[in-house]
């Protein structure tokens, strides 16, 4: 830092601020741009990181001096680049996308010790065989970890403990293992297929010290993660570190599997299911540098990376890379930036890729690297549409007769099959059939859906719940509520009825932890169970050998919403369920009960004419300026009472700033007007494409009105949800 201002440093807080505050550095302390520091905010330490020079002269009686420095490495120049981007494009201030960096102080501190025990040769007065057990596991002579001693040895923590104050054991500290070994990209290669080696090619035609995009475009079962797991490789042997992100925590473990099977070892690891100690341990690893590979969810992107040479985002399709709460960022974008920053190589990898990324492919921007076939003797599965208007089902039933044929001959088979519907629980709506009254949530616009399993009615916004009445709370009738359409708990209710003799499971989020989700996968690919009937938990990521058959209901439910990127979202998904079936040697049929057979998504899934969804839909989106030939951003403004909501929302609209091929809409109430009691309002902006449309909501909020009381203003660029 320049020697003239090294007494005084801008740091950036890691709380919801606008910019950095100035600080005095302490004599005898050094700090450089990047340094994490902890410095005084409202009468507390505060975890803060050194931006830079200030850029207005304070008088040193008036600044605060930093507390403490921590003795790590000081993040690098392209994460605060990134950091700085991330806060300008989102809207969201800078100190709140640095704490999606700085996650905790535990992971600044020194790693802590481990205690071990070593045999000392000393053999015990009272030898029981517990005891025996454990000088027998201990004899190599090496220190070994008290959890390792009991786990190996199958006693209780007493008994170590036990034969420490007897002397047959030396307790000691020793450093902690490795949170993860780097992995050696020679372990295992894979024999990739013709058209797997001439796609890795074209990926290493990208620079692995350079900046460059590619898009991994192959057809479900088409062998895409072995060809970026040797993307992975080669950047490993430049010496740099690789980032993979998944969309969902419940791929994890099939993954890390396969990682393991490739590198050697297992990669590290980063999302929500982790304990605090861990993240802090993968944190300090990743810093310092021990840490090669990371394979986790969207947050993992801001990990303190200081050789980051690969970014791989599997299903880069997939809406759990949109962040929607604190900062509203989309990992797919914001990996492209980071990676530009770090100069390093970005792959994109789905069987459907979002509309942005293939259009970018198009234009040159992304090298586009195909996958045509599957791998090896597998084929793609033929696909039917059910016309729902000539093949119904039963009264009272949900599965088409033709697709419950289909289903009790794949089983007679010996093969899996599987029943998907994307809506959780038993039906959608409960109303009473003697007063026609509809529970709706108390504190959201949305009707509370049942779980029968569970006995409860349950809103999928906010997370109420209220056990299922047995009198109607509007008329006091008893036993007349009724059920009204089909949730994956009713289909699974006619499944055990229809197919008595099928061992079945059913796969939704709702239905336990991570990691008894995880368990269920494991037995699916194995063979234990016959029908699989799940949500769009099971779409994407999992190979089941066995399963030949896929019948998706209601294909048509997510196209029926005032979504732009509808007829997207159920192409992608429908691509991705269908991909399940006939992924071995095998031949797989998949079934789509539609009552609209003649849309452009189901005849592009009947023809398997991906080209042809993408032109057409490419083309609606370039009529309607939408993205990616247009940009949009989502102002949600949000209040406890609906008209301040919507009279700030009009003055807001008021204030907007003209701008050459701009068009604003609304105010309108949000598809779901009030979540968690709070009154929704919607405002829309549309621009061209080469539009500052971040500046300009930027400098319309700051001379607009200013939100008060209740009222917020959520920014969202780039929406991807529109509820």
């Amino acid at each position: 830092m320049d020697a003239r201002l090294s007494d005084i440093v801008a740091v950036m807080v890691s709380v919801s601020v606008d910019g950095p505050y100035s600080y005095r550095v302490p004599y005898g302390m050094a700090v450089t741009r990047g340094s994490i520091v902890a410095v005084p905010l409202v009468g507390r330490a505060t975890l803060g990181v050194v931006w830079g020079e200030p850029k207005d002269n304070y008088a040193h009686n008036r600044l605060k001096d930093i507390e403490h420095i921590y003795d790590v490495p000081p993040l690098s120049e392209e994460l605060l680049r990134t950091v700085d981007w991330v806060s300008r494009y989102t809207l969201a201030p800078p100190g709140l996308v640095l704490r999606s960096v700085l996650r905790s102080s535990e992971a600044l501190l020194p790693e802590r010790q481990v205690v071990a025990f070593r045999r000392t040769g000393l053999v015990p007065d009272r030898l029981t065989p517990a005891r025996a057990r454990v000088l027998e596991t201990v004899a190599d002579g090496l220190a070994w970890a008290k959890t390792a001693i009991v786990g190996a040895s199958g006693v209780s923590p007493a008994v170590v403990e036990g034969l420490e104050k007897a002397g047959a054991l030396q307790r000691l500290e020793v450093p902690a293992p490795p949170i993860a070994l780097p992995p050696d990209p020679d372990a295992a290669p894979p024999a990739l297929s013709r058209e797997q080696q001439v796609a890795l090619t074209q990926i290493r035609g990208l620079d692995v010290q350079k900046f460059g995009v590619a898009l991994l475009d192959g057809v479900t079962g088409g062998g895409k993660t072995e060809v970026f797991f040797e993307a992975v490789a080669d950047t490993l042997r430049a010496g740099r570190q690789a980032l993979v992100l998944l969309p969902e925590i419940a791929l994890t473990h099939t993954f890390l599997e396969r990682f393991t099977r490739r590198f050697g070892t297992r990669p590290a690891e980063w999302h929500s299911d982790m304990t605090p100690a861990q993240r802090a341990r993968t944190w300090r690893g990743i810093n310092a540098g021990t840490v090669r590979a990371v394979v986790g969810a969207r947050s993992a992107l801001f990990l303190p990376f200081h050789e980051l040479g690969l970014i791989v985002l599997d299903e880069e399709h997939d809406g759990a890379y949109k962040q929607s709460d604190g900062v509203n960022y989309h990992a797919r974008d914001m990996a492209v930036v980071r990676a530009r920053f770090a100069e390093a190589r970005v792959i994109l990898s789905s069987a459907t890729p979002s509309v942005e990324s293939r259009n970018n492919a198009n234009l040159g921007r992304y090298r586009h690297v195909l996958l045509t076939s599957r791998f090896a003797e597998a084929g793609l599965p033929d696909i039917t549409a059910l016309d729902m208007r000539e093949e119904p089902p039963e009264k009272g039933q949900w599965i088409a007769p033709r697709l419950a044929r289909e289903v009790f001959a794949t089983l007679d088979r010996g093969e899996q099959a599987l029943l998907f519907l994307n809506r959780r629980g038993y039906a959608p709506l409960t109303l009473c059939r003697a007063c026609g009254h509809q529970y709706q949530c108390p504190d959201c616009d949305a009707w509370l859906v049942e779980h029968r399993f569970r006995g409860v009615l349950m809103c999928h916004h906010c997370g109420h719940e209220q056990k299922r009445p047995r009198v109607c709370s509007a008329c006091g009738v008893e036993d007349s509520l009724i059920p009204i359409g089909p949730g994956i708990e009713r289909i699974a209710e006619e499944a055990a009825a229809r197919f008595p003799d099928a061992r079945t499971v059913i796969l939704s989020s709702d239905m336990g932890s991570n990691a008894q989700l995880r368990d269920r996968f494991a037995e699916i690919e194995r063979g234990e169970y016959d029908l699989v009937i799940g949500t769009q938990l099971v779409a994407k990521g999992h190979h089941f050998e066995k399963l030949t058959l896929v019948g998706v209901l209601d294909a048509d439910l997510g196209l029926a919403h005032g979504d732009p990127r509808a007829a997207e979202k159920t192409f992608q998904i429908l691509t991705q369920v269908t991909g399940r079936a006939g992924r071995a040697s095998r031949i797989g049929k998949a079934f789509l009960q539609t009552w609209h057979p003649t849309h452009p998504v189901m005849q592009a899934m009947v023809s398997q004419d991906r080209e042809a969804f993408y032109a057409h839909e490419l083309e609606a989106r370039a009529q309607g300026g939408l993205p990616p030939f247009g940009r949009l951003a989502a102002l949600i403004v949000s209040g406890n009472e609906h008209e301040e909501a919507m009279g700030f929302a009009r003055a807001l609209l008021s204030a907007a700033p003209m701008a050459e091929g701009l068009r604003l809409f609304g105010p309108a109430d949000a598809p779901v007007a009030m979540v968690r009691g709070r009154h929704r309002v919607r405002l829309l902006v549309q621009s061209p494409r080469d539009f500052d449309l971040s500046g300009y909501v930027r400098f319309w909020l700051t001379a607009g009105p200013r939100a008060r009381g209740s009222l917020r203003i959520q920014v969202d660029i780039d929406p991807m949800s529109f509820y």
